[in-house]
């Protein structure tokens, strides 16, 4: 089926480039007994038509004039999607996470469907590392996280093959239909740019207006607004090279800081990173005085039984939010990404990580209400106007007058927290021991955290630009020290504290 590349799909594939691909992934982790290579292609080939995204590939508008198509690919080849490695001697974590960084540094191929997984051999360990790393302009990390429980099962023994058509693929459209879909979606900017304009002045008045209560009635700070953020040595022009570092902490520290200090799950995640940082910048003696900034991802995904939508910002609350473990359900053919996002501080001035805690908290929640206040749709609209006639020649001229080295940043640090399954999950009747989420890293912002819960722990994720975060496994290790600290801080509480905030 022939569909055009809607919102922040389009905006995702052109402000993706050679040195910055915005790929998003995971790594898993699989122990003993391990399955053969051959029994790995026949379950991923088994469960495909779960995904369908997974056997599209774009298709370009001539002359830039609107985003590129998706059609099914009549010339699918599995194989070309899957590949082997071997780790160095003596295989362990260093080497494996030096393979991942050069696997999520090196772009896709175009030409065919922008996904690969690599299965890596040779972990000292004995076990299994597997690399999925498909284009944000193909999935979210709501999406993503259900895509990946196709290839999962909720125990050893496996399920019934999903029930499939055979696979057909369908011609690229003439080069004139392309052209006049181009010139239609050409001659549609103008009108969609006004009426983006006018409800963007309404929503503007709306979001200024919450700001002054908040100054003059409430006598609080209002959350930042993006391109407000701290210059910082985590942002700046990036290279194509990458470093990638994992961290574990177990849920129920999580669950305890929470519930001696409120707030929720990711309020803690939030206060950690900002800790972290905090400890890694005055190593460098390099802290910015003002608060650094994180862009929390929101997701604007209705759940699978209807209802609100879902938001990937609260997602981590320790509830069971995520249906890895029920059995997978088909793609619809709606956007990919469907996604808001909030700014908010992460307190790096305060000393004090129960204080930092606390501001991260009370921040949050006023920036999600200021966030509330852009209806998601208009978000989607802006980012359908950044067609690749008019992104392709303002990239240019940003890379040539060095913008992202004058200009205040868009934030500091990308920090996504996503749902995963809690309850173990199997692959081929290997047991997942391991789930490390990889988030983008975009130009200007050298730095993506992404967490996700799965089983009775919380995995940590964190891609890096190598120029800019050299040591990223130490900010890896400083951010379980931080939920470290902030769980004796919790232990040394009498719950629960008076006026606490608890909003799970």
């Amino acid at each position: 089926m022939v569909q055009p590349l809607h919102g922040f799909d389009g905006a995702f594939l052109t402000a993706s480039a050679p040195h910055a691909p915005l790929h998003v992934g995971a790594v898993l982790i699989l122990e003993p007994p391990i399955p053969s290579h051959h029994q790995l292609q026949e379950l991923v080939a088994e469960r495909l038509p779960v995904v369908p995204a997974l056997r599209r590939r774009l298709v370009q508008v001539p002359l830039g004039l609107g985003h590129p198509l998706w059609v099914d690919d009549a010339r699918f080849d599995l194989g070309r999607h899957l590949r082997r490695a071997a780790l160095p001697s003596p295989g362990g974590p260093l080497e494996l996470w030096s393979l991942v960084a050069d696997v999520m540094g090196r772009p896709l191929d175009h030409r065919h469907p922008l996904w690969e997984m690599v299965f890596i051999e040779g972990l000292e360990s004995g076990h299994l590392a597997i690399v999925v790393k498909i284009h944000h302009a193909a999935i979210d990390g709501v999406s993503g996280a259900e895509a990946l429980a196709a290839f999962l099962d909720p125990s050893p023994g496996g399920r019934p093959a999903p029930a499939a058509a055979p696979w057909e693929g369908e011609p690229v459209p003439a080069a004139g239909d392309l052209l006049r879909h181009g010139l239609c979606s050409a001659l549609r900017q103008p009108e969609l740019a006004l009426d983006i304009v006018v409800r963007s002045l309404a929503a503007v008045r709306q979001v200024s207006e919450r700001r002054r209560r908040w100054r003059e009635e409430d006598e609080l700070e209002p959350p930042p607004v993006p391109f407000a953020a701290p210059r910082c040595v985590l942002n700046g022009p990036i290279s194509s090279h990458r470093r990638f570092a994992s961290a574990e902490v177990p849920m129920q520290d999580l669950q305890l800081i929470r519930a001696r200090f409120g707030g929720t799950v990711n309020d803690v995640v939030l206060a950690a990173v900002g800790g972290a940082l905090r400890s890694l910048l005055l190593e460098r003696q390099a802290l910015p005085e003002p608060s650094l900034v994180a862009l929390v991802p929101r997701s604007t995904r209705p759940p699978t039984g209807g209802g609100e939508p879902s938001r990937t910002a609260d997602a981590a609350s320790g509830a069971p939010t995520h249906p890895a473990a029920a059995a997978p359900r088909r793609s619809d053919p709606s956007p990919a990404n469907q996604v808001s996002a909030m700014v908010v501080e992460l307190a790096t001035h305060l000393p004090d990580p129960v204080a930092r805690l606390a501001a991260v908290a009370a921040g949050a929640q006023r920036a999600k209400e200021q966030s509330a206040a852009l209806p998601d749709d208009l978000v989607h609209r802006w980012a359908q106007l950044l067609v690749p006639a008019l992104t392709a020649p303002a990239t240019a001229l940003s890379a040539g007058l060095r913008l992202l080295e004058r200009l205040p940043p868009l934030c500091n640090v990308v920090v996504s927290n996503l749902p995963g399954s809690p309850v173990p999950l199997w692959c081929c009747g290997a047991r997942l021991v391991g789930l490390y989420p990889l988030g983008p890293v975009a130009d200007g912002i050298g730095l993506n955290v992404t967490v996700i819960s799965y089983d009775d722990s919380l995995f940590a994720g964190l891609l890096a630009c190598r120029d800019l975060v050299p040591d990223v496994d130490h900010l890896a290790r400083l951010f379980a020290e931080s939920v470290v600290e902030l769980r004796k801080a919790a232990e040394r509480a009498v719950p629960p504290i008076p006026g606490a905030r608890r909003l799970h």
